[in-house]
């Protein structure tokens, strides 16, 4: 049986989060450090796992490298089953604001390009 009927969970994770400077000078407001070990983000992706959400997209855009690392390294799911939490970065745009646009902008490039490379797991 093909597990497309899953759904996909997307999350929007590139806020440059202004209020929260200085926490947020070196990265983006969902990678802030909270309790140790865990990010904010954390808090989202732990709720979409528990309601079942087993494929998950989270659209990153401003500084994003400490969020990509930190999503690759502490959330592996079963790549047996097609279980998947996976990074997508933004589309690199040139000029010093290249990051500026709305997220559900960033949304639809990202997911309409992703959309065509998934494949069904059988």
């Amino acid at each position: 049986m093909a597990r497309l009927d899953l759904p996909l969970g997307i999350v929007l994770a590139g806020g440059e989060g202004k209020r929260l400077m200085p926490l947020t000078a070196d990265r983006a407001k969902p990678a802030v450090p909270f309790g140790g070990s865990y990010r904010l983000v954390d808090f989202v992706l732990s709720n979409l796992v528990n309601a079942g959400f087993l494929r998950i997209a989270v659209l990153t855009q401003y500084k994003s490298h400490s969020l990509d690392r930190h999503i690759t390294t502490t959330w592996r799911m079963s790549n047996l089953l097609g279980n998947y939490i996976t990074p997508v970065p933004a589309q690199q745009r040139l000029g010093p604001r290249w990051y500026t646009g709305s997220a559900m902008q960033s949304c639809r490039i990202s997911t309409s390009s992703m959309m065509r490379i998934q494949k069904p797991v059988s």
